[in-house]
């Protein structure tokens, strides 16, 4: 037995074996910039993901709108039979599409504004894409989207708080045009779908109440109107 092998530790023999150099994932843009910017951030993202994973679990055909660079896309794949992706930034979809493996999402280059996406879905979410679309187009976007839903889909919203915005820092509020309370979010979602359940976050952690000490805001949406 080389020195090597005597050195290494058992729980670390089976990484050492199926995961190559050359196999090693790459961030993209997005979430390498969250690396580097603030590396916390990554865990809050992962944690809304890991949220929508457990909620559309067992899903047959899901669809993300606003995918970005789709590194954290992966959390929901591994609990739904098949994803679809979609963002309206080509870059983002280029490099998503080059990094999707090994757990294949589709991912397609689409403007939710300009109509729906092709296919039918039982599960949607949109996380970190509210806040960004116009209150003149709200209602355009959701139209869009719940159009390529089955009658009994879940779809979930995430997006930072209205009260989140006078301790956000000047990079993330880049583009907020759109920021709600917990309970204009509830409201408005009432429009699309009979049953609207909210929720809170505070970096990492997801709770019941305190809408109005709430970061970040998760509506859960069932019953399509």
């Amino acid at each position: 037995m080389d020195d090597k092998a005597k050195d290494e530790r058992p729980q670390d023999s089976v990484p050492r074996r199926r995961v190559r150099p050359q196999d090693s994932v790459r961030m993209g843009y997005m979430s390498s910039w969250a690396y580097f910017d603030d590396p916390k951030r990554l865990a809050f993202t992962f944690s809304r993901y890991k949220f929508v994973a457990e909620m559309l679990s067992g899903c047959r055909h899901v669809l993300e709108v606003g995918c970005g660079d789709a590194f954290f896309s992966r959390v929901v794949r591994e609990e739904v039979e098949h994803l679809t992706a979609v963002d309206f930034d080509s870059s983002f979809v280029e490099d998503a599409r080059a990094r999707s493996e090994p757990s294949p999402i589709e991912i397609r280059m689409h403007d939710m504004l300009k109509g729906p996406v092709e296919g039918i879905f039982d599960g949607a979410y949109s996380l970190d894409v509210l806040e960004h679309i116009r209150p003149s187009d709200e209602h355009q976007f959701l139209r869009n989207i719940t159009a390529s839903l089955e009658p009994h889909a879940t779809l979930i919203v995430g997006t930072p708080s209205a009260q989140s915005q006078a301790y956000a820092s000047e990079h993330s509020k880049i583009g907020h045009v759109n920021c709600k309370d917990q309970r204009e979010l509830k409201s408005f979602m009432r429009n699309y779908f009979h049953n609207v359940y909210t929720f809170s976050m505070n970096d990492e952690v997801i709770y019941a109440g305190g809408h109005a000490m709430s970061h970040y805001n998760l509506a859960l949406c069932c019953g399509k109107r």
